[in-house]
This record gives structure tokens, C-alpha cells and sequence, in this order.
């Protein structure tokens, strides 16, 4: 990976991550971004970088991205506190600091126009290539599945004012301050920013309250009082349909958390996906566990869409990914999603059951899969009944050092345990008795230039089934998948 590109001030950042994602967010913020203060909240993730906001804006782990604002300890009120004094308490506390405000407004600002440069330039290009602009994504994004031509050239008119007007934004110099409490922006300065003369940004509150405040407040109430103190203090203009800031409020009984939304979109709306199917941020979890190498031989034996194999296939470059499904609906829209990603060369996909993969033994170096829960697609197969021939199926394939990493819900992996559990008492499980091999992981070797990088494939061939007690464990991790949690289990290939 290249060293991150500097810009030479420290910002303060938060991103938000579901539930269970905080570890992975942590990691990669200190990998990609050389990130210091890195801290965690529920739900949270905070830390500082000097790289360039389009490197920041690439994290795939976050939801959103956030500027901060100020991290502060929470607001609280006395239990004989009137709605008036409720009221001005919590004005003072969120609105107390006004050079903090203009330093982060400056700050944002600046942000905005670095990502409007990229937009800018990345149009150029990708017109003059002939390809689908990052405009065109992002509406295309925001459509669903059958929308019309009409609806289309409404909303892309829609987007175009939208940057027109984020094109004419006041900017106001930054300005940072010397304060112990977190806040946004550049390490403390002493210099004064210069008054504006051009108008005052238009904005909206959005708030998150829980806890004691929510005796005194409704949501909708704390948006009307900051807001009307927004409007009072700094002279901002409130427009709730078309604001050109957010400012982004999140009060509890242990914390204060102000900051202001950096991109319009969500960074887990990948604009190289057409058709989603697992949530982005999950799968390249997922990938981020299968300890993938240059060289390495990647394979999904239950694909679906390809989400998994196209978020690991942005991350690795020199590496090999073979994505199998026997359902012809969901090939499909996995062959529109790799080509749409500009991936055919580097993805394979073939229709075959996972439980008769046409492959070699220990051909493969890891696998990767999101057993289907058959919410967001049905699925033909019972995975519960079949799941000891699947993961028969993948240990054999699996080279030995190679990694197995699955998404379960709760049930099947209480499943899979107890059938690992079962293998480890069989009669035949000599593991314990055998001394080590000593033989240590290597990613099979690239083809040369003038071969094609593929799978070898047998002809509906099934090898014999491998030997019991192969599998290490190696962690188990709990993620939000919306309305369920779902349950992440890494294995290990220890014995052929």
C-alpha cells in the first residue's frame, strides 16, 4: 500500500459503524490513514489524520463520515429545571463556543471544496474515457431497480443544482482554538479569522437524543433549539429541504457529539456496485479476515450477487477470485455487478453447488462465504441440512494454512460447532497423536503474462472427502446485519 498523501494540518474526524464494525474501522483507519487519537464510542469511531479528506473518504468499514465538532461531557439538567431554563442550558452548552463554530464551518468548507475537486477532475476524465461519471453513479445509487427516464432526468437536474450551489458556498476562513475539550479541525492556533462578506450558509439540525434528556426533550425539540440558536448567534439561515451544511447533534447520558456530514451519500453506498446484496461494510469485513496475499487464490463458494469477491477484488489487486452459485438469477446479477466493477478479468464465476465444488483439493488459499439467511433473496438450498457436505466441500479445497471465514446466523454456527465438536470426538480423529508438519501457507504462484490467472476446474469430478479435524478456530465476531445480527467465525487449515 502507498504512503498516505499528507496535507499537512491534523483533522478530527468520527465515523459512525454498526454495530460490531468498530474493530474493523479501528484497524483501518490506522493502516490506511496513519490515524493518531484513535478512541472508540458505541456506535463510533473517532480519530485524527493528516492525509487528503479523498483519502479519508475511501474507508469501507464506515458508514458515514463526520468532521467533528467537539466531543464534550454530557448536558444535564436538574430534575426541577423548566422547559425555559431546559432550553437555554442546553443553547448555552451546544452554542457556548462561536469561534469554534466559524473555525469548523472554515474547515468543512475547505473539505467540501477538495471533494468537489475530485468530482470535478474524476468527470473529466471518465467522460473523455468514454465511461459512467461519479455523478452518474451516485444517482444511479439512489434509484431503485425500475425507475424511469423520467425520474432519472429529474434527479440528475436535482444533482446538478446541488452543485451549483455547493459551488457558490461562502467560505469562511478557518480559525482553531486552544481548548482542552475535543473538537474539530487543525491542532489549537492562536491566528483570528478574517470576517466574510459573502452570505451565511444555509442548515439543518439532525439529532439522536437518549437518556435523561429525553425528559425535557423530544428530538424534534432539541433540532428547534439549536437551530434557533444557530440562527441567532451565527446568523446562519435554517432550510430543512436543501441545506448546504448538516449539523449533526448526538446527546446521551455520556456524551456531547456535534459534527458536520462530509459526504452526501453514505461512504458504504459503493458506487461500483449495481445490484446489493449483502451490506458492503460486512463483506469487506469478511475479506479483511481471509488474510489474502499477492498470489493468493480466493473462492466463494456460495457468491450470490458477488458482493464479497468485489469488495476483496478493490482491496488485492495480484489476486485470483472464483465465485460459484447454482441459482441463474443471481449469476446473472453477479456477471452485471463484476463487469459494472470493471472486474471480468479478475473474478470468475461459475454455476455449480457448493457441495460438488468442481475443483482440485487444497487448490484454493481461502474461502469466503455468506451462508445465504434467505431474507433479502430465497435460496434453494437448505443450508442447515446440507451444511456438513458444504463445509466438507470447502476444507477439502482449502489448502492447508489456508483461511476459512463464514457468516452464520446464530443458529448455524451453533450448528457448525457442534459438527466440528463431532469430528473432533470420531474415532478416526487422530489429530493429537500426529506430530506437526512444520509445512507453512504459500500463495500459489501467479501465472505468467501469457496465461490466463484462472481456477483449474475439474469436470463435475468429486475428489474424496478430506481428512476429520483440519479446522483451527480462530475468532468469532458478532455484526449488525439490520433487523438480525449475524455471527463471523475464522478457521484455520491445519492438517491435510
Amino acid at each position: 500500500m502507498s504512503e498516505p498523501e499528507s496535507t499537512g494540518s491534523l483533522v478530527r474526524y468520527y465515523c459512525t459503524a454498526g454495530n460490531g464494525m468498530e474493530r474493523f474501522l479501528i484497524a483501518e483507519v490506522k493502516k490506511k490513514l496513519a490515524a493518531e487519537d484513535v478512541c472508540q464510542m458505541a456506535g463510533k469511531v473517532l480519530f485524527s489524520s493528516s492525509v487528503t479528506i479523498n483519502r479519508v473518504s475511501e474507508l469501507k468499514a464506515a458508514e458515514r463520515l463526520f468532521l467533528l465538532l467537539r466531543r464534550d461531557s454530557p448536558v444535564r439538567l436538574s430534575a426541577h429545571t423548566g422547559p425555559a431554563k431546559a432550553a437555554s442550558a442546553l443553547q448555552s452548552r451546544v452554542l457556548g463556543d462561536v469561534a469554534q463554530w466559524t473555525s469548523a464551518a472554515a474547515t468543512w468548507s475547505r473539505l467540501q471544496g477538495e471533494l468537489s475537486a475530485r468530482r470535478v477532475k474524476g468527470h473529466g476524465r471518465e467522460e473523455e474515457q468514454g465511461g459512467e461519471t461519479e455523478e452518474g453513479r451516485e444517482e444511479r445509487e439512489e434509484e431503485s431497480s425500475g425507475g424511469t427516464c423520467v425520474v432519472e432526468a429529474q434527479r440528475l437536474k436535482r444533482k446538478r443544482d446541488e452543485e451549483e450551489e455547493e459551488e457558490e458556498k461562502p467560505t469562511t476562513p478557518e480559525k482553531t482554538t486552544d481548548n482542552t475539550k475535543e473538537d474539530h479541525g487543525t491542532r489549537p492556533s492562536r491566528t483570528k479569522p478574517e470576517p466574510s462578506a459573502q452570505a451565511p450558509p444555509t442548515f439543518r439540525v439532525s439529532c439522536k437524543c437518549t437518556g435523561s434528556l429525553t425528559r425535557y426533550f423530544s428530538t424534534q425539540e432539541v433540532s428547534r433549539v439549536i437551530g434557533g440558536g444557530l440562527s441567532r448567534v451565527m446568523g446562519w439561515k435554517a432550510d430543512l429541504k436543501n441545506p448546504q451544511l448538516e449539523v449533526n447533534v448526538a446527546l446521551s447520558d455520556d456524551h456531547l457529539l456535534l459534527g458536520f456530514p462530509l459526504t452526501r451519500l453514505p461512504l458504504a453506498n459503493r458506487r461500483y456496485m449495481k445490484t446489493t446484496g449483502l451490506r458492503s461494510t460486512v463483506a469487506w469485513a469478511l475479506a479483511s479476515l481471509a488474510q489474502i496475499q499477492p498470489g493468493s487464490r480466493v473462492l466463494d463458494p456460495m457468491c450470490g450477487v458477488g458482493t464479497v469477491l468485489i469488495e476483496a477484488a478493490q482491496e488485492h489487486q495480484a489476486v485470483c477470485f472464483l465465485g460459484v452459485d447454482n441459482d441463474d438469477g443471481q449469476l446473472q446479477r453477479a456477471n452485471e455487478n463484476v463487469a459494472f466493477a470493471g472486474l471480468p478479468h479478475r473474478i470468475q464465476l461459475l454455476k455449480a453447488s457448493s457441495m460438488m465444488l468442481p475443483l482440485p483439493s487444497a487448490s484454493v488459499d481461502a474461502v469466503i462465504c455468506d451462508l445465504p439467511f434467505g431474507r433479502k433473496f430465497s435460496t434453494k438450498t437448505n443450508v442447515a441440512a446440507h451444511l456438513p457436505l458444504i463445509l466438507a466441500e470447502m476444507e477439502r479445497v482449502l489448502c492447508v494454512g489456508g483461511t476459512l471465514v463464514l457468516l452464520l446466523t446464530p443458529q448455524l454456527s451453533c450448528l457448525l460447532k457442534r459438527l466440528l465438536a463431532q469430528k473432533d470426538a470420531g474415532a478416526t480423529c487422530n489429530q493429537e497423536a500426529e506430530p506437526p508438519t512444520g509445512r507453512q501457507r504459500r500463495p500459489s504462484p501467479l501465472p505468467s503474462s501469457t496465461e490466463q490467472q484462472t481456477l483449474p476446474i475439474l469436470g463435475g469430478v468429486k475428489a474424496p472427502p478430506p481428512p476429520r479435524c483440519s479446522m483451527k478456530h480462530q475468532d468469532t465476531l458478532r455484526v449488525s446485519l439490520g433487523a438480525i445480527d449475524g455471527l463471523i467465525l475464522k478457521y484455520v487449515k491445519t492438517d491435510s
